[in-house]
């Protein structure tokens, strides 16, 4: 039986940091006020009938600290590169030059990263759900075990375990959306 509650507790400390990964990964999109090329990371271009990613048909570099460049290995992929940007509303503008996409991205306003900051805040609730329903179907499991013979102390302290991990990741998701805070009302 131990064996089952050491697997039920491991699979949910797994998916606690998946979703702490998952966070980071969301929050690398939204953009500081630095050129970043991860921030096209979400967007898809129809390539032959595939939707792929910009970086899997293009180039992305960094030309200075707010002007990133998108230069594609077919010519013919510019303008669903420009359109896939514009549509991916991501609040910026590529300029198209006929070999490449600029991209410049404006100074942010106070009111602009006010509004990144919700969404940062936004990203992190929804971490904090999935952490909360992952301690929900972990306790749940461990109920189960219960049921078929497990004992009363042993699942309370195994529910314990399950909490102080819940505990202990919201804190981290809380860390973590701090952190971006601080990087984005940078000035």
């Amino acid at each position: 039986m131990s064996e089952d509650l050491e697997l039920q507790i491991s699979l949910a400390t797994d998916s606690m940091e998946k979703a702490i990964s998952h966070l980071e990964s969301e929050l690398v999109k939204l953009r500081a006020g630095r050129a970043n090329p991860q921030m096209f990371d979400g967007l898809t271009v129809d390539y032959y009938g595939t939707p792929t990613a910009i970086a899997q048909v293009a180039n992305i570099s960094v030309a200075d600290a707010r002007t990133l460049t998108i230069q594609p290995w077919e010519k013919n992929m510019l303008q669903p590169i420009e359109r896939s940007i514009i549509g991916g509303n991501i609040g910026v503008t590529p300029q198209n030059d006929g070999i490449i996409l600029r991209i410049f991205l404006p100074p942010l306003t106070e009111e602009r990263r006010k509004e990144i900051v919700k969404r940062v805040h936004g990203e992190g609730e929804n971490s904090k759900v999935a952490i909360r329903n992952i301690r929900r179907d972990a306790i749940e499991g461990i109920k189960k075990m219960q049921k078929n013979g497990l004992s009363e102390d042993i699942a309370i302290d195994a529910e314990k375990e399950v909490q102080d991990l819940t505990n202990k990741f919201t804190a981290l998701v809380e860390k973590t959306l701090a952190v971006k805070e601080k990087e984005i009302m940078s000035v």
